[in-house]
């Protein structure tokens, strides 16, 4: 499960108005957005997802089903559940795209799900960002990334950036995203001084949002000296808008004008050992919820 995407300019009021908690966006936001989505060609997420679905359920093997479903945009939740309860499924495990686990944020997903699946017994695998499997996927991209990089060049690990009310009232969920950041930076061979943290995608609100911003890392790694930057995010597990627009549009703009050569490693989407590292967190999520004898097709 994930967040979803617009379906065409025509559908962005609409998705923005859901993202938002029924909150219609104004005009210049709608505007700004249609914007940033022509620049990348409309997102590929939901086909992401789906071509991530598609590899889980080949990784599970004979007996597994796999569905995505989005909560902003179709296909929905409900709609996944309900193709996995009508092809037989019994038991259903939902694991949402966001390693890190936030009750507040996530929370969401549950009662879709939840209402979904009704008296289908269904569970929802919480955080899973400390799956070895995870790390490694990331971390082997930072080392194909800097292949035999001889000038040193920093990594900046990012993760989506918070109201900083948020993070006020969730402080485990920030720390857990730094935490995720410290393990790939360790399995990756970086040492402190190499890499740095920063927050991207800061929302289109006045309040305040969580520092250091990525873009205000930029020329301070200029001023010591550096020529290029590695961009890691720690978080995002498909190419989606914050991915295409927020890193490889605007904030390689903002590298570019710190004298920086920007580069950011690919996202995991359907990749192998992040699919196992999915195929792990089924595997541990389906027994909490099978009885013995019950076939299994987790979502």
């Amino acid at each position: 499960m994930t967040y979803g995407a617009p379906d065409g300019a025509a559908d962005l009021p609409r998705y923005l108005a859901a993202v938002r908690g029924g909150r219609p966006a104004s005009d210049e936001l709608v505007a700004e957005m249609a914007r940033r989505y022509d620049v990348i060609g409309g997102s590929p997420l939901v086909a992401r997802t789906e071509s991530q679905a598609a590899a889980l359920e080949r990784a599970l093997g004979p007996g597994h089903r796999v569905a995505a479903g989005m909560r902003f945009s179709e296909p929905s939740i409900a709609r996944a559940a309900a193709a996995l309860v009508a092809g037989g499924a019994d038991r259903v495990a939902g694991i949402v795209l966001s390693p890190q686990w936030s009750d507040l944020l996530m929370g969401g997903y549950v009662r879709a799900l939840d209402e979904a699946l009704g008296d289908v017994p269904h569970r929802v695998a919480r955080s899973w960002s400390a799956e070895p499997l995870f790390i490694e996927s990331l971390a082997g991209r930072v080392s194909e990334a800097l292949g035999d990089d001889q000038e040193g060049a920093p990594v900046v690990l990012t993760a989506h950036s918070l109201p900083r009310r948020v993070f006020e009232t969730d402080r485990e969920y920030v720390a857990e995203l730094r935490a995720t950041g410290e393990r790939v930076a360790a399995a990756a061979g970086l040492d402190g001084g190499r890499w740095r943290w920063a927050y991207q995608s800061a929302g289109h609100t006045p309040e305040e949002w969580l520092r250091p911003d990525l873009g205000e890392i930029f020329p301070e790694l200029a001023r010591a000296g550096h020529r290029a930057v590695l961009v890691v995010p720690v978080q995002f597990l498909a190419d989606h808008l914050e991915v295409l627009y927020d890193l490889d549009v605007a904030a390689a703009a903002q590298a570019q004008v710190a004298g920086l050569a920007y580069r950011r490693i690919a996202m995991p989407n359907a990749d192998p050992v992040f699919i196992a590292a999915l195929a792990a967190v089924a595997r541990r999520t389906v027994p909490e919820i099978v009885r013995p004898g019950a076939r299994v097709l987790p979502a």
